[in-house]
């Protein structure tokens, strides 16, 4: 097994994620440093990320309502709340699939599983993701098409899929890509301030009745859903 694969079935991170990592040199094979994207894992080798000796994982995902005010880490040198801290003890190995900012709430996969993160967040598998935001004025709807169209940040060209209002301050975004605090960015572009922001749907998957806060394991039907039955 290709060794980016084999770390992420052991849960590290997602397969792309996978390979900065072994590139950083943090990845040891019986022993041995390797930087080699290409290395094949043998049934007995001994694979160590970090020093921590690594086991393939049963798969295990969860469905989380993140309320706001919590971070999507495992550590704040702040001490601000985590969404760990929502989430027994048992559930600690899982990482979240993409991030909700602190200020944002909705919808946040937890996994052990590298393959589901990187159906989830690798933008050219194009699994949608819809938000609800509430702006701080009433929008110019002749704008609509420039979040279509694209608007420049750092990191790239950042669009929206669909945009709609049901009010003039409030609309839900659909979004396949998943730079950092993306809306926000591109609502300030345009001189505006996202007052609430919500993820509520992941791919086909919304989960109506889990209250924030709570969490809950996924299914494979519901997995698939969030895929857009790309797994």
């Amino acid at each position: 097994m290709r060794l980016n694969k084999y770390l992420a079935s052991c849960g590290v991170d997602s397969r792309r994620k996978c390979e900065a990592l072994i590139k950083e040199g943090r990845v040891e094979i019986n022993g041995r440093v390797v930087t080699e994207l290409a290395t094949q894992v043998e049934p007995d080798d001994h694979v160590k990320f970090d020093g921590r000796l690594l086991q393939q994982k049963k798969e295990l995902s969860l469905i989380l309502n993140k309320p706001k005010s919590y971070l999507c880490t495992r550590d704040d040198p702040e001490g601000r709340k985590t969404v760990y801290d929502l989430l027994p003890n048992k559930f600690h190995s899982l990482h979240n699939v993409g991030r909700l900012d602190y200020d944002s709430c909705g919808l946040l996969i937890m996994t052990n599983s590298g393959d589901l993160t990187e159906l989830l967040t690798h933008p050219r598998y194009h699994v949608e993701k819809e938000y609800e935001v509430v702006l701080d004025r009433a929008f110019d709807r002749d704008e609509t098409k420039k979040l279509l169209k694209g608007i420049h940040i750092s990191e790239g060209l950042a669009k929206a899929e669909r945009v709609e209002f049901e009010s003039r301050k409030r609309c839900n975004v659909v979004l396949t890509q998943g730079y950092n605090r993306q809306i926000r960015r591109m609502f300030s572009r345009l001189g505006y301030k996202v007052k609430f922001l919500e993820r509520i749907r992941i791919g086909g998957l919304t989960v109506p009745g889990l209250n924030q806060g709570d969490f809950r394991p996924l299914n494979g039907k519901e997995i698939r859903l969030a895929t857009e039955g790309k797994i």
